[in-house]
């Protein structure tokens, strides 16, 4: 009866051995596995740029409107409108905003339009955003009367 015990044990033995080669991969299925990670690595590393410079994009385009807005209401309340163009630069840390602003003529006669446009950069690539709002020019010139 050891015999026999003994036997079904080598048995069970060389079975697991074989199992066990069955169970590993195959040097071609590597080489097709790392051929697909090369495929892959480029297009996910692209897709998490893609996605940071979205992201600083759209924080940025936030402080550029409200640069814009800042420079719209201040020139609004000092009358420095009047002026045909004005530009500057705003700083938010390590970043800057340039800034143009522009008066020009409205449809109806005392009207004018004001429109700022500030410029961003991000990661090298050039933005801008652009606010615009109308004043009453006829107020301008009772002032200076």
């Amino acid at each position: 009866m050891k015999l026999q015990r003994q036997h079904n044990s080598k048995q069970g033995r060389g079975s697991t051995i074989r199992h066990r080669a069955r169970a590993a991969f195959t040097l071609a299925e590597v080489l097709a596995a790392l051929a697909f990670l090369a495929i892959l690595i480029p297009v996910v590393v692209q897709c998490l740029n893609i996605a940071s410079r979205a992201g600083e994009v759209a924080e940025r385009k936030a402080q550029a409107a409200r640069v814009a807005a800042n420079v719209l209401n201040e020139s609004i309340v000092t009358t420095n409108w009047a002026q045909s163009s004005q530009n500057g630069t705003e700083e938010d840390g390590e970043q800057q905003y340039k800034w143009t602003l522009e008066s020009d003529p409205w449809n109806q006669d005392p009207m004018r339009v004001l429109t700022v446009d500030v410029k961003y950069s991000v990661q090298g690539k050039e933005y801008s955003v652009q606010l615009s709002t109308l004043v009453d020019g006829s107020t301008l010139n009772s002032t200076n009367n």
